[in-house]
């Protein structure tokens, strides 16, 4: 399931077209739950692109930098330790 907020987003459909309108102050908050797979690759010379799609095909693809990487998995391994979750 892909839960999708959008806040002060405003777009204009003009022949075909999609156009931003209105303030600089959008913002968007993409959930995506009951995930069915989840990947890592390289992206760019720099970044390591982490997808995940659930079984309806909704798909969040989220760029990050190594070290961003790097924050995620210590905070899994510390959780591995601590939490229910993955006992």
């Amino acid at each position: 399931m892909l839960n999708l907020n959008l806040g002060n987003f405003m777009v204009e459909f003009t022949e075909g077209s999609v156009k931003n309108v209105g303030a600089p102050n959008k913002s968007a908050t993409a959930k995506l739950f009951d995930v069915e797979s989840v990947e890592a690759r390289e992206f760019g010379d720099s970044q390591v692109k982490v997808v995940a799609e659930d079984a309806e095909g909704n798909e969040v693809q989220v760029a990050l930098f190594p070290e961003q990487v790097e924050s995620i998995v210590a905070d899994v391994e510390a959780m591995r330790e601590d939490s229910p979750v993955f006992e």
